[in-house]
């Protein structure tokens, strides 16, 4: 019988560690997948455990050599010269023990996700493991060694013949997954990310369009450092609006990195909660209006991983059961994760009213982001 929802997980995603000190640390999804169990929204019978990907799934978009080298890594058998012309064993991506095993768990996971969605299984399917979305065919960059969603994409296109949307909200530009369809007509890749100014990886302009065959499916929306919720709201809803009107896929994939919240160390905007509440409720719309419910979601960027991501990939699961959650957060959550977290567990669903001073540039920066959303929807908003 088909159900409404599946959550894939496995306590073996923090095998996914690069050091105690790295900034990406998957603690994150333990503490997303505790969170909801202490409210009662996520059971054992929701839960799916992913499968390890296999060589050929992951050649599907990586090239064999850099899948041995990888392996290779992990082994400690891969020289330092060879490893760094892989982007590992670098400072972003440091080289640690079974890291393709751990790596091909995530990717895994996100096709676990897409078979229970594309078979029929559930509407909706969530693996807040996945979301790397800056690994390249033959390099690591960005903490991502595997792009689980390049190959998820890929996957789809060839076990099912869909076309697909991909909505990343990370608020790193979605790179990775962008120059892997970017001759691709049944794709169509939709960014709204921190402009590449002053932040990784510096691409993800509103000339970005595509190549060929795959001019005209390639979006972005680099919006200004100091960005809003009202403002990126506006800008997430619009796009994806005259995006999914334009595409018409059969199905979508939504990158959900939250890493755009005003806590953030990594990046420069002052998004809330209350788009994060607001960016999987849009998802949700959008897939029963255009793709009969099929909607899949992953993680992604995300480092503030106490204070931020629990609430915010949180929101992602209520979203896909018709949930709610506000008030306080649960007594028992907070009292047994606060002695290893560095900053005073949130208490509430919700951010203060005065989580930062008011921006002095706020209208400068709207009026900006605008501009930069009509210029990126120019071609089909004739």
């Amino acid at each position: 019988m088909k159900c409404d929802s599946l959550f894939v997980y496995s306590s073996d995603y923090l095998n996914y560690k690069f050091s105690d000190n790295h900034p990406f640390n998957h603690i994150r999804v333990q503490l997303t997948h505790d969170l909801l169990t202490e409210v009662n929204v996520l059971s054992k019978d929701d839960i799916i455990s992913p499968r390890i990907a296999t060589d050929d799934e992951i050649a599907l978009i990586h090239d064999p050599a850099y899948i041995q080298a990888v392996k290779d890594a992990g082994k400690g058998t891969l020289a330092s010269s060879v490893a760094s012309n892989y982007g590992l064993g670098t400072e972003d991506t440091p080289i640690f023990s079974n890291m393709h095993e751990a790596s091909a768990l995530l990717v895994g996971g996100t096709l676990t996700a897409v078979d229970a969605v594309m078979d029929g299984k559930a509407n909706h399917a969530l693996n807040i493991g996945g979301g790397l979305h800056h690994g390249f065919r033959g390099k690591a960059s960005g903490f991502c060694i595997y792009n689980d969603s390049s190959i998820a994409i890929e996957y789809m296109k060839k076990k099912y013949n869909a076309k697909v949307l991909y909505v990343d909200t990370d608020a790193h530009h979605g790179d990775g997954v962008q120059w892997a369809f970017y001759d691709d007509p049944n794709v169509c890749t939709l960014s709204i990310h921190e402009t590449g100014r002053y932040l990784f990886p510096g691409t993800g302009n509103i000339n970005e369009k595509g190549h060929g065959k795959g001019y005209g499916f390639s979006f972005n929306v680099p919006i200004d450092a100091f960005t809003e919720d009202e403002s990126f709201q506006e800008v997430y809803e619009t796009s994806f609006r005259k995006v999914i009107e334009f595409f018409k896929p059969d199905v979508i994939l939504t990158q959900n990195g939250a890493d755009a919240h005003y806590y953030d160390p990594l990046t420069h905007l002052s998004v809330s909660m209350k788009s994060f509440e607001f960016i999987p409720r849009l998802a949700h719309e959008l897939a029963h209006e255009y793709c009969g419910g099929k909607w899949i979601a992953v993680g992604g960027g995300g480092y503030d991983v106490w204070r931020v991501v629990p609430r915010a990939w949180s929101r992602i699961w209520l979203e896909m059961k018709n949930k709610n959650a506000s008030g306080s957060l649960p007594e028992k959550w907070i009292e047994r994760w606060q002695s290893l977290a560095p900053f005073e567990l949130p208490k509430t669903w919700h951010d203060p009213q005065d989580l930062y001073e008011p921006i002095p540039r706020k209208s400068e920066i709207t009026e900006k982001n605008k501009l930069t959303l009509e210029r990126s929807l120019y071609q089909i908003s004739q």
